[in-house]
């Protein structure tokens, strides 16, 4: 089974791949940047990592194996816990697993494990046909010419009579400096004065007007009290994705019972049920509330980026 190449296509459409009972691939999307050492510059990414904490069966990548090799959902599950069987063993062992365009896992001798991101794709779909490139620096070189001795004579002379000018013409830029300002001071001196003016006359006027004026209100209108609902939003916590729809239900009531505004956001395209703790309108709420969700409940809870109908 390549199980590189199913995660590395799901990375494309997704922020979170999850392997059950292993870890988790994530996705973040960074800006260009450029090395000012090496004057090489790069496209907009995704930065892949590696989390070990995140290792509950969201359904992902098990619906999308039995949908790519017609199998069921059952079979596709214990072909991936055979992968996780000898993927744990070779770490163990201390050799490095390659996930092919996704990166290296390794494991020290305390058991950490490191995972070293691959260079070769880039999985942010927007930036798609954008490539590294280098744009050496321009190095400008002083070009120095001989001349011979009578021609450093005459050389030396129009340098002479260039400083003079130099030197003329400098004294004129100052003094025309000068007189420019003093002019523009006097100019923007008198402009303040008329708005000043202009605003004095304004003020009376209006005041006049509002003497004179008699406001009646005969029937004054009731005060309304509008309930706005906030929008659903794009960026969903994932809770989990259900089969069958009554276990979808039973999460969910779980969920709200726990205090959560959690509901179903519809079947994804492998017929699993969706359930979500809550929607938000930004990313950085969503991120907010994923990071204490994870911390307090959840560590299998993932960010969803779903755009409404």
């Amino acid at each position: 089974m390549q199980l590189s190449q199913y995660i590395s296509d799901l990375l494309y459409r997704y922020e979170c791949v999850t392997i059950p009972s292993f870890g988790a691939f994530l996705s973040h999307p960074i800006s260009a940047r450029v090395n000012v050492d090496t004057s090489d510059f790069y496209p907009p990414q995704k930065q892949l990592s590696f989390n070990i904490q995140l290792q509950s069966n969201d359904g992902l990548l098990t619906s999308y194996i039995s949908e790519v090799e017609k199998i069921s959902f059952e079979m596709a599950n214990r072909k991936i816990q055979k992968q996780v069987i000898q993927l744990k063993s070779r770490l163990e062992k201390g050799e490095t697993v390659e996930f092919k365009y996704i990166g290296e896992l390794a494991s020290s001798k305390q058991g950490v494990i490191t995972f070293v991101p691959s260079d070769h794709l880039n999985y942010m779909t927007q930036a798609f046909g954008l490539a590294t490139f280098v744009s050496p620096l321009i190095e400008r070189k002083a070009i120095v010419k001989e001349i011979e001795k009578d021609g450093v004579i005459a050389l030396s002379s129009r340098r002479k009579r260039s400083k003079q000018f130099m030197r003329y013409a400098s004294m004129a830029v100052v003094f025309l400096g000068l007189s420019g300002s003093i002019g523009s001071n006097l100019y923007l001196v008198q402009i303040e004065k008329e708005n000043t003016l202009a605003q004095e006359r304004a003020t009376v006027r209006l005041d006049t007007k509002i003497q004179e004026a008699t406001f009646i209100i005969e029937n004054p209108l009731p005060a309304v009290t509008v309930n706005l609902k906030k929008q659903n939003g794009s960026f969903h916590i994932v809770a989990g994705a259900f089969r069958v729809e009554a276990n979808s239900n039973k999460k969910m009531q779980q969920l709200k019972d726990l205090g959560y505004n959690a509901r179903r956001i519809g079947v994804n395209r492998y017929g699993l049920h969706q359930v979500v703790y809550e929607s938000f309108e930004t990313r950085k709420e969503a991120e907010k509330a994923l990071f204490k969700i994870r911390k307090a409940h959840n560590r299998a809870a993932w960010l969803l980026i779903k755009n409404r109908p």
